[in-house]
């Protein structure tokens, strides 16, 4: 019978390593050590870089090289940057226990990243777990865990792993895991990025960027309440051309091509035909 086939329920010793001391990754680690898993080691670029030393001494763990940084380990977090991940499983095989379970945090990347791991190492699992959530360091980030959804792959030990955390799993398939990352990119990093332009923006009219907070807080919880299309309120839902038009002569010329793009996204999103509000939206971008 196949190896795995015999392999221990997960978290029978409650002993982990992490690979890739980084924001995300020391926020899972954190979250696991406050659920009682036991953190054995931590591997970065070497043991004694500062980022190992400091995440190694946060979890009261060892810090090793890449190859060693498995051994005792029922379960190992890999954590790197994506173009990293098959490079450190590789690494890290020849130290793994029989039956350990290999979890990697990407949220683009499919579990091919692991094919290399799994030929050298058929005796083990492999599997994926990607918080949907803003994980900024290591306190912040395990505490928004709990009640967050996740994107997991693999066996059904990462399922519960990720239900252990307080997360809400569900899967992804794999032709569709870079188009659920860029949905996933949108909603964060490009919502900081348009933060940023209301802030320039407010900030040449002499506003602070504080005062937009409350507002932009009640618009996510009218989406959350409401749906995207109710929520929508503002001069392109009611179809305010003259607004619209002094928005774009008010603001920095460098401002005009993003404002005017994100207008027509909301008056696609409105459902509202309106040739005049399009058609100037099209030459301010």
């Amino acid at each position: 019978m196949h190896a795995q086939a015999h392999a221990a329920p997960l978290a029978a010793r409650r002993a982990f390593a992490l690979v890739g001391p980084g924001r995300a990754g020391t926020a899972v680690a954190t979250a696991l050590v406050a659920r009682g898993w036991r953190a054995i080691a931590v591997a970065g670029r070497a043991p004694d870089a500062a980022s190992t030393r400091t995440a190694a001494a946060d979890l009261a763990a060892e810090a090793r090289d890449v190859a060693h940084v498995a051994r005792g380990a029922e379960l190992v977090v890999v954590a790197t940057p994506d173009a990293a991940i098959a490079q450190a499983a590789v690494a890290l095989a020849p130290g793994l226990d029989p039956g350990a379970l290999v979890v990697h945090l990407s949220g683009a990347c499919t579990l091919d990243e692991l094919d290399k791991l799994r030929v050298e190492r058929p005796d083990v699992r492999v599997g994926s777990l990607h918080p949907l959530q803003s994980l900024p360091d290591a306190e912040r980030g395990a505490a928004r865990l709990a009640g967050s959804w996740c994107a997991v792959d693999g066996p059904d030990d990462v399922e519960r792993l990720a239900v252990s955390l307080g997360l809400r799993p569900f899967r992804v398939e794999p032709g569709h895991r870079a188009t659920y990352h860029a949905a996933a990119t949108v909603a964060s990093n490009h919502l900081v990025a348009l933060a940023g332009q209301a802030f320039r923006i407010a900030a040449a009219a002499g506003v602070p960027p504080d005062a937009l907070l409350p507002l932009m807080r009640a618009t996510l919880e009218n989406v959350d309440a409401l749906g995207v299309a109710a929520a929508l309120t503002g001069p392109v839902a009611r179809g305010d051309v003259d607004t619209v038009s002094r928005h774009l002569d008010a603001i920095d010329p460098s401002e005009r091509a993003a404002y005017a793009r994100l207008a027509e996204g909301a008056l696609a999103q409105s459902g509202r035909d309106d040739p005049a509000l399009r058609d100037m939206l099209g030459a301010a971008r």
